[in-house]
């Protein structure tokens, strides 16, 4: 795992990229706290089949309904 200053990745990107690419792993820092992760893509093994939930969850019937008002209140959205 190599870690770099902003700048330094701004400079190089290309170069960090093929490092990534070849199964390298990038810790972008800034003032050299870590801030970013750049990491190659990987693929799932198998892919996604979609309803794998279907059954297993249930959404509320007033899902959708205003919030009370004290609550609204609360996040700034009453009216």
């Amino acid at each position: 795992m190599k870690t770099v200053n902003i700048h330094e990745a701004k400079t190089h990107l290309s170069r960090l990229i093929e490092d990534v690419a070849g199964g390298g792993e990038v810790i972008i820092a800034r003032n050299g706290k870590p801030v970013a992760r750049l990491l190659p893509i990987t693929h799932r093994a198998h892919p996604r089949r979609p309803g794998q939930w279907r059954g297993r969850v249930q959404i509320a019937d007033d899902f959708d309904a205003p919030l009370p008002v004290p609550l609204a209140a609360a996040f700034g959205t009453a009216e």
